[in-house]
């Protein structure tokens, strides 16, 4: 089985905007009175009114978020500078001071290192004010902004046997280490999709790919059930222990960090997801190919495979039951939004709904406590994006990859069959994802959310994963235009790169103190640099043909 990887382009769309290029003179003075960093910008309120002004904002990002305050300008003629994100588009109000009502509104998305100034003025009634914008001073680095935030609409693809474990390995470790700063390459606030979110799925329909193949070539080579059986349950246990370890160290706790244990874990989860779909394929999953004709010949790499199927839907039956059934206290049931400040600030307690409720019953304070949406949705409650109801659908995503294996298996040597039905599956999750999230980030009836792992998101990173896969098997096997170099050697070494990555990650050479913080470039090349070290040591241990597997 020889491992191959690829590469392919990642496109962000930014709506950019622009202003009159006005009080360069004003550039020293700022930079002197605030110290910008990365994704910052600075705006002044001119208030020319008669009375104070407060001045409010919400991110677009933040799904019916309440309006927190930002800065107060007394009466005029006054002025004041706030630092604000430039991130995401910011919708700004402006309010008479103690004072419901609002003067002026705008949406804007601010540029990384752009001074600006808003002035407001007296106006006619019924209007009373009028908000002008204004550009200070143009922002920096435009065109490396203008690259990186294009269309979020393409990602990556993946490739037969290993070839998604393989090239998500590498973006995992450049996303890990920072991916330059740039929101994209981090994982979504809440609901919706980053390419930070599409590695893990990767790893999990892989893993249901891998299974499937490696074990049908353990049979062939005459080991037995119960031999599987304590081979897949040692490496089970030593993935899970890595894991539980690995995510408990601490320099300076020593090798386990009992002040911030944290049971759930990313390897826990993979180890767990390993287990049950590599038990189903030891007992459901060896079958013969049947050499006589029959009517559901067609369709027979799903039919011959009955209890896994029944195995699957009765898991995420389990998984809707508990979402929008399980009473969670003080609390709305099927409630699927991130609480604190979100849905109007009415649940502000309620963060991930039944998953949460049912983390911290079953593992207390012992789970993550820094969830995606805490800083934007200013959530309280802890959060753990690897928690028990997330792996049921870790579970049925491995198996959406158990059937791209056997899809491989049954229609071997056969490239029509393979692409036809790659393009059926991908076409059919496809449909579900966009029925599910009805094709929106926020309003659909179950959310692309990679934090609760929900249905449509698995439903929507199984389509990915079967497209992918197969323009990556037409690429690589049928036409043979590239072998995947130079992503194959991580590979090689999954678990050696990492653990190594995360570990040494904070050491020299890998990384070392920064000194240009206002801006990306020296981040993005800290990061490609630790990551082009990994692929290099990676390939070094291929040459030495030195492979650490468990």
């Amino acid at each position: 089985m020889e491992p191959r990887g690829i590469l392919t382009q990642i496109f962000f769309l930014l709506i950019l905007t622009t202003g009159q290029n006005e009080g360069k003179r004003e550039n020293k003075f700022y930079s002197e009175q605030h110290a910008l960093k990365m994704d910052q910008a600075i705006i002044t309120i001119h208030n020319l009114l008669p009375t104070g002004v407060d001045v409010f904002y919400i991110s677009e990002y933040c799904y019916k978020c309440l309006y927190q305050p930002l800065v107060s300008v007394r009466n005029g003629p006054q002025n004041a500078t706030v630092v604000v994100s430039t991130v995401h588009t910011l919708t700004l109000q402006l309010r008479p001071m103690g004072k419901n009502r609002t003067l002026c509104r705008w949406s804007q998305l601010y540029e990384e290192a752009g001074y600006y100034s808003v002035w407001v003025r007296e106006s006619e009634p019924p209007i009373y004010a009028t908000c002008y914008h204004s550009v200070d001073v143009n922002p920096s680095n435009t065109y490396m902004r203008n690259t990186v935030r294009q269309s979020l609409s393409r990602y990556f693809a993946a490739k037969k046997k290993n070839m998604q474990l393989i090239f998500s390995l590498t973006v995992m470790v450049f996303v890990n280490y920072g991916g330059g700063g740039y929101w994209i390459f981090e994982h979504a606030p809440w609901n919706g999709l980053t390419v930070a979110d599409l590695v893990m799925p990767w790893f999990v329909f892989i893993i249901g790919t891998s299974v499937v193949l490696a074990f049908t070539s353990l049979k062939k080579k005459g080991v037995g059930r119960w031999q599987l059986i304590r081979k897949l349950s040692w490496r089970s246990v030593i993935l899970i222990l890595i894991g539980f370890c690995f995510i408990n160290y601490s320099p300076k706790d020593g090798l386990l960090s009992w002040s911030w244990l944290r049971i759930p874990g990313v390897l826990q989860r993979l180890g767990f997801t390993y287990f049950i779909l590599s038990l189903m394929q030891t007992f459901w999953g060896q079958k013969v190919i049947p050499l006589q004709d029959h009517w559901w010949d067609p369709v027979r790499d799903v039919v011959l495979y009955w209890p896994e199927w029944i195995v699957i839907i009765l898991l995420e039956t389990l998984w809707l039951c508990l979402t929008f059934l399980l009473p969670v206290p003080n609390c709305p049931t099927g409630y699927l939004g991130p609480g604190g400040i979100g849905d109007n600030g009415l649940y502000p307690n309620c963060t991930g709904g039944a998953a949460g409720y049912i983390d911290k019953w079953l593992f207390g304070k012992n789970i993550y406590n820094w969830p995606t949406c805490k800083v934007m949705y200013q959530t309280t409650q802890p959060f753990d994006p690897e928690g028990l109801l997330g792996t049921i659908n870790s579970i049925v995503m491995g198996f959406m990859g158990m059937q791209a294996g056997k899809i491989l298996i049954f229609y071997r040597k056969k490239d029509v069959s393979i692409l036809s039905r790659f393009l059926v599956w991908a076409i059919l999750l496809g449909i579900s994802a966009a029925i599910l999230s009805k094709c929106t980030r926020d309003e659909g009836f179950i959310p692309v959310n990679k934090n609760l792992w929900s249905l449509s998101y698995i439903t929507c990173m199984g389509f990915f994963s079967f497209i992918l896969l197969g323009g990556m098997y037409f690429i690589m096997d049928v036409k043979g235009w590239w072998g995947g170099q130079p992503f194959i050697y991580p590979g090689m070494n999954s678990i050696f790169v990492y653990f190594g990555h995360s570990v040494l990650g904070p050491y020299f050479p890998f990384s070392w103190e920064m000194h240009f913080m206002e801006s990306h470039w020296e981040m993005l090349f800290q990061n490609l640099w630790a990551t082009t070290l990994w692929v290099l040591i990676s390939y070094l241990l291929y040459r030495k043909k030195l492979f650490f597997k468990i």
